[in-house]
């Protein structure tokens, strides 16, 4: 198994946003080669001190480790949230094709 370039960053949206122009935004600016947006799910959590619980969806983008700075400063734009959820996770392996079509996705 050969390492992989190849990441997965998670974010959060408010249920209620609409998921579509961001999601657009980073594909169409080569920051992402897909993202994929789930539906409505239940999140409990600590801010600023209040136990909090909302209504979210989980968003999945994937992208290169070598796009990562510009897609957290862009999202860092497009989001509603003062701190949205930045999480990168890389990916140890994959399929060839796959991880090609990414890679190929993400040069601008």
């Amino acid at each position: 198994m050969e390492p992989s370039d190849v990441v997965v960053v998670l974010t959060t949206l408010p249920a209620a946003a609409d998921a579509g122009p961001l999601a657009r935004t980073l594909v169409d600016e080569h920051l992402a080669a897909c993202v994929s947006v789930s539906s409505e799910m239940r999140s409990v959590y600590r801010w600023e001190g209040s136990l909090t619980e909302d209504v979210e969806r989980q968003v999945v983008i994937k992208t290169t480790a070598s796009r990562v700075q510009d897609l957290q400063a862009r999202l860092r734009n497009l989001h509603p949230y003062s701190v949205p959820e930045f999480i990168v996770l890389a990916a140890a392996d994959g399929s060839n094709d796959y991880l090609a079509w990414v890679r190929l996705s993400v040069v601008a």
